[in-house]
């Protein structure tokens, strides 16, 4: 059992089992003892009425006449062998207190000797020495009271008219009757016990689960947007609130670290530009130098032709004057920092306005164009950096892709939580000396290109918290920009 509900509920379910199996025995426990001194008593009464009989069917000399002087002799030397025990002879026809005609109690704890009969108990003696006496059998009768219990026994003594009964009596120890009413305090306290815990450890499981979904609740609605971890408040529990303090503490580091990872990766974005500068300066010479002289070529042979072909030099001037804007944008574009402004952007149109930016030129080229969409509905970044770096790669796929080839656009989401966008082409594929310096400014293998559409769109990539990889196919090339990307 993982869950905290769970063992708690399985604590307060073993809880209330132990009071219950504790209740059953100490019920148990009091109804042998009760019952086992209701056994003994029982069977001393009995036991002495029957030894009273025996001895006075020894004794007597005249069945038809009983003598009481014999009688008392008789119980006497009986009952002073059984503790508690008291007794007599009850006859038939006798008058004199209701028939009793003699009665011992030898071993009475009084100051005195005790020579009357219970009052209360006389109509339960005389009706089981009645019985007995019909019957000739022993008779015993147990009445249960709420402090004690009363056991009597009678048996037929000999006698010519059979009229003559011995009767016995005793009462159980009346702290096994007694302990009834704390038995049941106890059971009552105990089963108190149990309700109070109970509730206390529901009242604890309530708590402790509210703050944790408050907690959880936190945590679901905290404003992500800009990919910080939310403060949890505390909760007034000593141990959830470790656990708060924790989080909260690991929240600090992790934005301290978060906003260094930022730095470090503007450095190295920074410091990538100023070392792709000084490889590009050459590159920037030479890209410049050439359009320069083909403009003065044509300036001169212009100038030397005659005037109805200079429109034609002209054109050509212009022409690389256009060379010349879109290098000297694409140089600004790349040396100056990329400023984003993410938004969410509902990507699957996004990507359908790519693919309808290239399409005129793709179609003019005879390269079909495949948009495959696996990722989120939605993303967060800066799409007009974006849909620039992936125009670029679209740009250069639709170059390098035979007639009648594909060019597929795609986007999915990893194990990692990253958005992938990738650019396939079926050409011929990026030679292998260009691939080491894919990514720097003026590698190129056209001469009609810049080189500066890979590392504008690595430059984008880099500013998002992504990078951009090359993937050789076959056949073709495989341009994969991989970002992180958040749904809110």
């Amino acid at each position: 059992m993982k869950s905290l509900r769970s063992q708690l509920v399985f604590f307060w379910v073993l809880l209330f089992s132990v009071c219950a199996a504790l209740a059953v025995v100490m019920l148990t426990l009091y109804r042998a003892s009760a019952g086992a001194q209701i056994d003994a008593g029982r069977t001393a009464t009995e036991q002495s009425c029957r030894a009273i009989a025996a001895r006075y069917a020894k004794a007597a000399t005249d069945a038809s006449e009983p003598k009481i002087d014999l009688l008392q002799v008789v119980l006497q030397l009986v009952l002073t062998e059984v503790p508690h025990v008291e007794g007599g002879v009850w006859q038939a026809g006798a008058r004199a207190n209701s028939g009793l005609l003699a009665y011992a109690y030898p071993t009475y704890e009084g100051s005195g000797v005790k020579r009357d009969v219970p009052a209360a108990e006389q109509p339960l003696i005389v009706e089981l020495s009645q019985l007995a006496a019909r019957a000739q059998a022993p008779q015993t009768d147990v009445v249960r009271g709420s402090r004690e219990a009363l056991i009597v026994s009678a048996c037929p003594l000999a006698s010519a008219s059979k009229d003559l009964a011995a009767w016995t009596m005793t009462r159980t120890n009346g702290g096994a009757l007694a302990a009834l009413g704390s038995l049941r305090v106890g059971l009552g306290v105990l089963l108190a016990a149990v309700l109070a815990s109970g509730l206390w450890l529901g009242f604890i499981l309530f708590r402790g689960l509210r703050h944790v979904q408050r907690l959880e609740t936190r945590l679901a609605q905290a404003d992500a947007s800009d990919g910080a971890m939310p403060e949890l408040p505390r909760t007034g529990v000593r141990e959830l609130d470790r656990i708060v303090d924790g989080f909260n503490h690991y929240r600090t580091r992790f934005d301290e670290a978060r906003v260094r990872l930022r730095e470090a990766a503007q450095q190295r974005s920074r410091d990538q530009r100023l070392a792709a500068l000084g490889r590009m300066t050459g590159g920037i010479a030479h890209e410049i130098r050439n359009p320069i002289a083909t403009m003065r070529l044509k300036a001169e042979n212009a100038l030397a032709a005659a005037p109805e072909k200079q429109a034609d030099a002209l054109r050509m001037i212009v022409g690389q004057i256009d060379r010349l804007e879109g290098l000297v944008q694409s140089l600004l574009a790349l040396v100056q920092p990329v400023t984003l402004a993410p938004v969410q952007v509902d990507l699957h149109r996004w990507l359908e306005e790519r693919t309808a930016a290239i399409g005129d030129k793709a179609a003019a080229a005879g390269v079909q164009l495949v948009l495959q969409h696996e990722g989120p509905a939605k993303a967060v970044f800066d799409p007009v950096h974006l849909a620039r770096a992936v125009d670029n790669l679209l740009d250069n796929a639709v170059r390098h892709a035979p007639r009648g080839g594909h060019v597929t656009l795609s986007a999915s989401t990893n194990e990692t939580q990253m958005l992938r966008i990738r650019v396939d082409d079926d050409g011929a594929g990026v030679p292998e000396a260009l691939q080491a310096n894919l990514f720097e400014p003026f590698a190129t293998g056209r001469a009609d290109g810049t080189g500066l559409g890979l590392a504008l769109a690595r430059e984008v990539a880099l500013a998002h918290g992504g990078d951009l990889r090359h993937r050789a196919l076959e056949p073709g090339t495989r341009f994969e920009l991989e970002l992180p990307w958040r749904a809110s």
